[in-house]
C-alpha cells in the first residue's frame, strides 16, 4: 500500500527525497548559525550575533518551508536530526568566510534539485523552488558585503568594532 501511495503524490518521489535532504541541511544551516550567533556573543560582537541569530532563523523558516511544501503535496518529510555544528572560531573573519561556504553548499544544493525537478518534469517544485534560488543569491551576497569590510577596514582591534557596526547594514546595500 505504502508504494502505490508512493505513486500518487504530487510531488516526484525523487523530488521529495532531495528535498528532504534539504531540509536537513536548512536545519543544519539554522544550528550553524546559532552557535556563530553565540561565539559572536562571547566576544561582545552585538550587530554580529544579531545578525546571526536572525539569519539562525531565516534558515529554520526555509526548513518550514519546503517542510509544509512536501506536506501539502501528498509527501511525508521529515524533521531531521543535527550533529556537527563548530562552535569554536578563530575570527569574525572566518565566522562569516564559513557562512558564506555555506551558503554557496546550500545554493548549490537548490540548483541540483531544480536539475533533477526539470529532468523529472516536476514543474510544481520546481516553481516553488524559484523563491529560494533568488533567496540564495541574496544570501551569497549579503555574506561577500560582509568579507569587503574586512578587506577596507581591517581585523584587529577598533578595526574589527567598525565592522561589527557596519553589519546591520550589509542586507541594505
Amino acid at each position: 500500500m505504502k508504494d502505490l501511495v508512493r505513486q500518487k503524490l504530487s510531488i516526484h518521489v525523487e523530488i521529495m527525497d532531495l528535498l528532504n535532504k534539504q531540509i536537513e541541511k536548512e536545519a543544519h544551516s539554522s544550528s550553524a548559525y546559532l552557535a556563530m550567533a553565540s561565539w559572536c556573543d562571547q566576544n561582545a560582537l552585538t550587530n554580529s550575533a544579531k545578525f546571526f541569530y536572525e539569519q539562525s532563523s531565516e534558515e529554520r523558516e526555509h526548513m518550514l518551508k519546503i517542510f509544509k511544501f512536501i506536506n501539502d503535496n501528498g509527501g511525508t518529510a521529515y524533521s531531521p536530526e543535527i550533529q556537527g555544528i563548530d562552535h569554536d572560531y578563530n575570527s569574525l573573519q572566518e565566522v562569516f568566510e564559513i557562512a558564506l561556504d555555506q551558503e554557496i553548499t546550500i545554493t548549490k544544493s537548490i540548483h541540483n534539485i531544480v536539475y533533477k525537478c526539470r529532468k523529472v518534469q516536476d514543474l510544481n517544485t520546481e516553481n516553488f523552488l524559484q523563491w529560494f534560488v533568488s533567496e540564495q543569491a541574496e544570501e551569497e551576497q549579503t555574506m561577500r558585503r560582509a568579507l569587503d569590510l574586512f578587506d577596507l577596514m581591517g581585523t584587529e582591534g577598533l578595526a574589527l568594532k567598525f565592522v561589527d557596526e557596519r553589519i546591520p547594514q550589509i542586507r541594505e546595500i
